[in-house]
């Protein structure tokens, strides 16, 4: 088993993680840490600051939503 190591969280996506509701923190504690270095780098993966807030709220509701991966972006390990 590959060991990864906790990504370093951006700001902007630490404080709309600590604003989230309840269950989408749980959810964010739950997935692996592979799983968070891929929200993490699909939020980076823009230097466009109006799609970066956009990515950051999409993660929100997506992760609310349940979704455990960001998946599918250009760039995604899944493509």
């Amino acid at each position: 088993v590959d060991d990864w190591p906790e990504p370093k969280v951006p700001s902007d996506l630490r404080k709309a993680l600590s604003a989230a509701p309840k269950q989408v923190k749980d959810l964010w504690k739950a997935i692996t840490p592979r799983a968070r270095w891929e929200w993490v780098r699909w939020v980076n993966a823009t230097k466009n600051p109006k799609t970066r807030d956009r990515r950051i709220e999409v993660s929100i509701s997506k992760l609310t939503d349940g979704k455990r991966r960001p998946c599918c972006w250009p760039g995604c390990p899944h493509r």
